[in-house]
Protein backbone atom coordinates (compact mmCIF):
# COMPACT_ATOMS: atom_id res chain seq x y z
CA UNK A 1 0.00 0.00 0.00
CA UNK A 2 1.22 3.81 -0.81
CA UNK A 3 1.79 6.17 2.04
CA UNK A 4 1.52 10.06 1.92
CA UNK A 5 5.50 10.19 1.42
CA UNK A 6 4.32 8.70 -2.44
CA UNK A 7 2.41 11.47 -3.42
CA UNK A 8 3.63 14.26 -5.69
CA UNK A 9 2.40 17.90 -6.20
CA UNK A 10 3.29 18.72 -10.01
CA UNK A 11 2.26 21.84 -12.05
CA UNK A 12 2.29 21.97 -15.88
CA UNK A 13 4.52 24.58 -16.22
CA UNK A 14 7.30 23.23 -14.32
CA UNK A 15 7.63 20.03 -16.39
CA UNK A 16 10.00 20.13 -19.18
CA UNK A 17 8.40 20.06 -22.69
CA UNK A 18 9.71 17.41 -24.95
CA UNK A 19 9.34 17.91 -28.93
CA UNK A 20 9.32 15.53 -31.06
CA UNK A 21 8.57 17.41 -34.03
CA UNK A 22 8.27 20.72 -35.38
CA UNK A 23 4.49 20.24 -35.16
CA UNK A 24 4.07 18.20 -31.91
CA UNK A 25 5.25 18.62 -28.09
CA UNK A 26 4.59 17.22 -24.56
CA UNK A 27 4.34 16.79 -21.04
CA UNK A 28 3.99 13.72 -19.34
CA UNK A 29 3.21 12.54 -15.80
CA UNK A 30 3.23 9.42 -14.90
CA UNK A 31 1.63 6.90 -11.91
CA UNK A 32 2.23 3.35 -11.00
CA UNK A 33 -0.78 2.52 -13.36
CA UNK A 34 -1.69 5.64 -15.27
CA UNK A 35 -0.07 8.60 -17.50
CA UNK A 36 -1.28 11.92 -17.63
CA UNK A 37 -0.12 14.13 -20.91
CA UNK A 38 -0.62 17.32 -22.40
CA UNK A 39 -0.32 16.91 -25.92
CA UNK A 40 0.64 20.33 -28.20
CA UNK A 41 -0.18 19.73 -31.39
CA UNK A 42 0.25 22.59 -34.34
CA UNK A 43 -2.67 22.76 -36.94
CA UNK A 44 -1.59 19.93 -40.22
CA UNK A 45 0.34 17.69 -37.43
CA UNK A 46 -0.54 13.62 -38.25
CA UNK A 47 -0.19 11.31 -36.22
CA UNK A 48 0.06 8.06 -38.05
CA UNK A 49 -2.53 4.86 -37.90
CA UNK A 50 -0.87 2.84 -34.63
CA UNK A 51 -2.55 0.97 -32.03
CA UNK A 52 -1.32 0.09 -28.44
CA UNK A 53 -2.53 -2.38 -25.74
CA UNK A 54 -3.09 1.12 -23.60
CA UNK A 55 -6.14 2.09 -23.06
CA UNK A 56 -6.92 6.15 -24.05
CA UNK A 57 -8.90 8.66 -23.14
CA UNK A 58 -7.99 12.09 -25.54
CA UNK A 59 -10.01 14.91 -23.45
CA UNK A 60 -9.37 18.24 -26.24
CA UNK A 61 -8.67 21.31 -23.73
CA UNK A 62 -8.26 23.84 -27.27
CA UNK A 63 -8.37 23.30 -30.84
CA UNK A 64 -9.77 19.91 -32.77
CA UNK A 65 -8.55 16.94 -33.98
CA UNK A 66 -9.76 14.55 -35.93
CA UNK A 67 -9.76 10.84 -35.74
CA UNK A 68 -9.78 7.76 -37.68
CA UNK A 69 -10.72 4.95 -36.04
CA UNK A 70 -10.31 1.02 -36.83
CA UNK A 71 -8.47 2.65 -40.42
CA UNK A 72 -7.90 5.24 -42.54
CA UNK A 73 -11.20 4.60 -44.83
CA UNK A 74 -13.09 4.97 -41.76
CA UNK A 75 -15.90 8.04 -41.03
CA UNK A 76 -13.05 10.62 -39.53
CA UNK A 77 -14.85 11.89 -35.66
CA UNK A 78 -14.25 15.44 -35.22
CA UNK A 79 -13.42 15.87 -31.21
CA UNK A 80 -13.74 19.75 -30.20
CA UNK A 81 -13.02 22.06 -26.98
CA UNK A 82 -14.66 20.26 -24.29
CA UNK A 83 -15.19 16.83 -25.88
CA UNK A 84 -13.49 13.22 -25.25
CA UNK A 85 -12.56 10.27 -26.94
CA UNK A 86 -12.15 6.89 -25.41
CA UNK A 87 -10.16 4.37 -27.73
CA UNK A 88 -9.78 0.61 -26.44
CA UNK A 89 -7.02 -1.26 -26.01
CA UNK A 90 -5.72 -2.12 -29.42
CA UNK A 91 -8.06 -0.16 -31.47
CA UNK A 92 -5.94 1.61 -34.82
CA UNK A 93 -6.54 5.35 -34.65
CA UNK A 94 -5.16 7.98 -36.73
CA UNK A 95 -5.20 11.77 -35.70
CA UNK A 96 -4.73 14.98 -37.67
CA UNK A 97 -4.94 18.74 -35.70
CA UNK A 98 -7.73 20.67 -37.44
CA UNK A 99 -6.10 23.88 -35.74
CA UNK A 100 -3.04 24.55 -32.90
CA UNK A 101 -4.81 21.93 -30.10
CA UNK A 102 -3.69 21.02 -26.32
CA UNK A 103 -5.35 17.76 -25.50
CA UNK A 104 -4.68 15.58 -22.40
CA UNK A 105 -4.33 12.25 -23.17
CA UNK A 106 -4.60 9.52 -20.45
CA UNK A 107 -3.37 5.58 -21.06
CA UNK A 108 -3.90 2.86 -18.63
CA UNK A 109 -0.82 0.97 -18.44
CA UNK A 110 1.65 4.26 -18.89
CA UNK A 111 2.84 3.78 -22.55
CA UNK A 112 6.43 2.63 -22.41
CA UNK A 113 7.05 3.55 -25.89
CA UNK A 114 6.60 7.35 -24.38
CA UNK A 115 8.75 6.73 -21.39
CA UNK A 116 11.57 5.26 -23.54
CA UNK A 117 11.61 7.12 -26.61
CA UNK A 118 11.00 3.97 -29.07
CA UNK A 119 7.61 5.55 -30.17
CA UNK A 120 9.22 6.46 -33.80
CA UNK A 121 5.81 6.54 -35.49
CA UNK A 122 5.45 9.85 -33.65
CA UNK A 123 8.59 11.54 -34.25
CA UNK A 124 8.46 11.25 -38.38
CA UNK A 125 6.98 14.29 -39.29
Amino acid sequence: MANSSDVRHIRWDDLPKEKLTDFLDRRIITGEKAMLTHVYMKKGCVVPLHHHENEQLTYVLEGALKFWVGSEDAEPIVVRTGEVLVLPSNVPHKAEALEDTLDVDIFSPPRQDWLDGTDDYLRQQ
